[in-house]
């Protein structure tokens, strides 16, 4: 049985205009697969969960009797070891939790240094 003349070009197009639709929908169109939008949602939950516990910790600071100690502590330290620092305070662990949060302590960082000025 012989396929017809037009058959072999008309898939070479299909498959084409599928390899074409694909990159161009992924490069460009905002496409993800499932494991990129749940990758994408977790980095919101986790940004959304941090920027609400915000308060939390600048609440500690307030209420902390050696507060001026310690942010004179946190001024001192360098950039990079001034996230060490305000976890080393206790501002940044979270109620209920063992130990101090990174991010929540990067967080709490950029809103003590307007709250201290």
């Amino acid at each position: 049985m012989t396929a017809p003349a037009w058959l072999k070009p008309g898939i070479y197009g299909a498959l084409l205009g599928a390899v074409f639709v694909g990159t161009v929908g992924f490069s460009w169109g905002g496409w993800m697969t499932g494991g990129g939008a749940e990758e994408m949602a977790n980095k919101m939950a986790r940004e959304a969960v941090i920027a609400a516990l915000v308060p939390v910790c600048l609440g500690m600071s307030r209420t902390d009797n050696e507060r001026m100690a310690k942010l004179a502590t946190i001024r001192e330290a360098s950039s990079f070891k001034r996230r060490d620092a305000v976890m080393e305070t206790g501002w940044a662990t979270i109620p209920g939790s063992d130990g101090p949060n990174r991010d929540l302590a990067q967080a709490c960082i950029e809103d003590l240094e307007l709250d201290a000025s």
